[in-house]
């Protein structure tokens, strides 16, 4: 069942409202213009940035902005249809792969504090390999299957096995790709939504940066269904603060690249713990694996991942802008100080404490983030994870659009067999 197709052009002028009062193609511009490195790389000519491999990553991570403001329009346009979707649903699965996966983890909190239901995130292998056995019980009951390809074994396996299994559990897939085998195969199945966000999305970089955000506000207008001028409000605000994010510390997060540390830490609480995983997986895709990178919680650090951290790990802090949860994150950064653990950290937020910074360590400022809060914030840490993946990744010599030199991972993972859970 088809609720909208990426063919369809811009259904309300999204691509022509101006973010932070410009142009995608000025603001590029003015970018270039503000940031030594962003020049350096926007002006290369097309042929150079193939050459260097990063033509397709730095275009999809710097059209973010633009790409929001157009699935909050699709979402909204079939605002009717996802209320007959979710309707007296009592628990909510969300579900996908890899970066698809962290997409779920960053808004499954926030959807059921406003849907009140139960909501899980459960692995696309997961589902795959055990059903509905972990499946939460509460009937009626939604899977939401994000999906960029929509062509990983899981996802299609997943799927069609619960379809099989429990015929009762209502689907909705949300896709970047229209010809990717979930879109495909289920767009004319009345027992499955379909959702497909524009091509745009569909990043063509082996790594997920526009795909994982523009799924992160698909699925968060699920609870946002009566008031889809909040999204809209949410998403140009998203969209203004990202812009700025880019202007101001494009440069700041390159130059992080260049420092002696071979180990990263992300830490982050709530909303951002989908952040924290994502930011790790970047870290490792685009470096092929050279800069190991692990995540946590910052009260979950104390339970043995610190002994990770040694003299050259970097550690990349995501403050929430909730007092009682940034008390907690801020005693860790003080215990972390005391300890003198870490060759530096990167904190980001707003209204960052100062007495909390060692000589080393650098502060991402970013005005907004308080008035979005967390739930809503979080897709911004993302695009931090993002810039500073990439810059390491050029500083290791790789490239971006396809950083595994020997082929060991895909934009798409390898086919493998997928087994009926009857003959097992």
């Amino acid at each position: 069942m088809l609720l909208h197709s990426a063919e369809d052009k811009d259904p309300t002028g999204a691509s022509e409202l101006l973010v932070a009062g410009r142009t995608e193609r000025a603001f590029l511009d003015v970018l270039a213009g503000s940031q030594v490195g962003a020049h350096d790389l926007l002006s290369a000519e097309t042929e150079g940035k193939k050459q260097r491999g990063y033509f397709h990553t730095l275009h999809e991570i710097l059209q973010q902005p633009w790409t929001w403001l157009d699935t909050c329009d699709r979402m909204s346009s079939q605002a009717a249809e996802l209320k007959k979707i979710i309707a007296g649903i009592r628990s909510l699965v969300l579900t996908g792969s890899g970066s698809s996966e962290y997409a779920g983890d960053c808004v499954r909190q926030t959807l059921q504090r406003e849907l009140a239901v139960s909501a899980q995130v459960i692995g696309g292998g997961a589902l795959l390999m055990h059903g509905r056995a972990v499946f939460p019980p509460e009937r009626p009951a939604l899977m939401v299957s994000l999906a960029r390809s929509g062509d990983s074994p899981e996802s299609d396996g997943a799927l069609s096995q619960l379809l099989e299994q429990e015929p009762s559990i209502r689907h909705l897939v949300l896709t970047c790709n229209q010809r990717g085998a979930l879109a495909a195969r289920y767009a004319r199945d009345p027992r499955v939504g379909v959702m497909v966000l524009d091509d745009r999305t569909n990043d063509r970089s082996l790594v997920m940066t526009s795909s994982l955000t523009n799924l992160v506000l698909a699925v968060r207008f699920l609870g946002l269904l009566d008031s889809p001028e909040t999204c809209q409000r949410i998403c140009a605000r998203l969209s203004t603060i990202c812009c700025q994010l880019f202007l101001e510390n494009f440069d700041v997060l390159a130059r992080i690249a260049e420092k002696p540390y071979n180990r990263i830490v992300y830490l982050g609480s709530g909303p951002m713990w989908g952040a924290v995983r994502e930011s790790a997986l970047k870290m490792l895709e685009m470096t092929a694996g050279r800069v190991s990178a692990i995540c946590e919680t910052y009260l979950g650090l104390r339970h043995g991942p610190m002994s990770y951290i040694t003299d050259e790990t970097l550690i990349v802090c995501f403050l929430s802008s909730n007092p009682s949860l940034r008390a907690y994150e801020t005693d860790l950064l003080a215990e972390l100080t005391r300890k003198q653990l870490g060759f530096a950290r990167i904190i980001v937020g707003e209204g960052l404490p100062n007495d909390s910074l060692r000589e080393n360590d650098v502060a991402i400022e970013i005005p907004g983030l308080s008035e979005l809060g967390d739930e809503n914030a979080t897709i911004i840490d993302v695009v931090v994870g993002q810039l500073l993946a990439f810059s390491r990744c050029l500083r290791e010599g790789l490239r971006p659009d396809s950083p595994s030199v020997d082929g060991v991972i895909n934009r798409v993972v390898e086919s493998f067999s997928v087994y009926n859970h009857r003959t097992m």
